[in-house]
């Protein structure tokens, strides 16, 4: 086996990987789980509840 064919072997294996991730980006099972992941950062309110619950959960 030369190089050629391994470099063949790595590139179609990383090509097979960025598609699979693409896939589990894109995919609409995930599309609502990351809409509220993008909010999250924006919504003091769950900020504040958050550090709440853990400041409770701690005692």
């Amino acid at each position: 086996m030369g190089i050629g064919e391994l470099q063949t072997i790595a590139t179609v294996s990383a090509f097979v990987a960025f598609v699979g991730v693409a896939w589990w980006a894109y995919s609409p099972k995930n599309k609502k789980r990351f809409e509220e992941d993008a909010q999250l950062a924006l919504d003091d309110e769950d900020i504040k509840s958050l550090s709440e619950e853990q400041r409770n959960k701690d005692k």
